[in-house]
């Protein structure tokens, strides 16, 4: 059976058709998911040891950053070690995302040039991974939260629908940088930068609670601040989360997935030329 022929025609950026674009994504979901696996394979994932590696190095750093605020703040409790843990370990999904996403279409040169294929497959393969990374986080802190005896309520249940948004939010974010990083080569360099400056102007260290109201209203800035907020009150306190936080995450979220979307399916067909 003869493959179709694929004609490129020259640059304009605009749109491509996307019924015919999300149908041909779909048709290769399969693809996506194999993909995802070999990435995973690549990092180890697949061992004892890489496996065990993806907990101890968030659980390591919260311990880190918890004897920080006990040695600086000379009292604590294991609800703010529940805190820290649990905001870090959604932290590294959105970060590992970042992480992956942007350098998801630069890496993928031979494959782009030699291949027709949706393009942002390659930063979906880069969130799926990360949420693949993400997972067996959520049975370590059920485990610690079993441990050090914080409370249990059918609101957690509201964390279904914050993880989701915090997986809207990682994929817009990966689909974006991807973009960006074939224009602008350093802001792979950039990066660490980026999210440590994320980390430590999000509610991790600290909770959303504890800061002044003059502060806060600058925190409408941060992406991630009332998403962690939401997860901190779910799964820590087994609390509902604020409608105020739900929304503004929702909104960044859908923001971040729309406008990186419209970017990059914009800017697709110009990226073999700049590979």
């Amino acid at each position: 059976m003869d493959k179709p022929v694929v004609i490129y025609e020259p640059f304009r950026a605009g749109l491509p058709p996307m019924w015919e674009y999300f149908a041909s994504l779909w048709s290769r979901r399969a693809f996506i998911s194999e993909f995802s696996r070999s990435g995973l394979r690549q990092q180890n994932y697949g061992s004892l040891f890489g496996q065990l590696w993806l907990i101890l190095n968030p659980l390591l750093l919260s311990a880190v950053y918890f004897l920080l605020i006990y040695v600086i703040g000379g009292s604590s409790d294991a609800t703010r070690f529940g805190h820290l843990t649990a905001t870090l370990f959604l932290f590294y999904l959105i970060a590992n995302s970042l992480t992956g996403g942007v350098k998801a279409i630069t890496s993928g040169e031979r494959l782009i040039l030699n291949t027709s294929f949706p393009r942002i497959m390659l930063p979906i393969s880069a969130t799926v991974i990360a949420l693949f990374k993400f997972l067996p986080t959520v049975v370590v802190f059920t485990v610690i939260h079993l441990l050090i005896g914080l409370p249990f309520s059918w609101q957690m249940l509201w964390a279904v629908p914050i993880l989701f948004i915090a997986v809207v939010m990682a994929l817009g974010m990966s689909i974006l940088i991807s973009c960006i990083n074939v224009y602008f080569r350093d802001i792979s360099s950039i990066l660490p930068y980026l999210t440590r400056s994320l980390l430590y102007l999000s509610p991790i260290l600290y909770e959303a609670d504890s800061i002044s109201e003059s502060i806060k209203k600058f925190e409408i800035l941060n992406p991630l601040f009332y998403l962690l907020d939401s997860w901190s009150r779910v799964v820590v306190h087994a609390e509902a989360p604020t409608m105020n936080g739900l929304i503004h995450a929702s909104l960044w979220a859908l923001g971040l997935l729309l406008i990186g979307s419209y970017i990059f399916l914009s800017r697709e067909r110009d990226f073999a030329v700049r590979l």
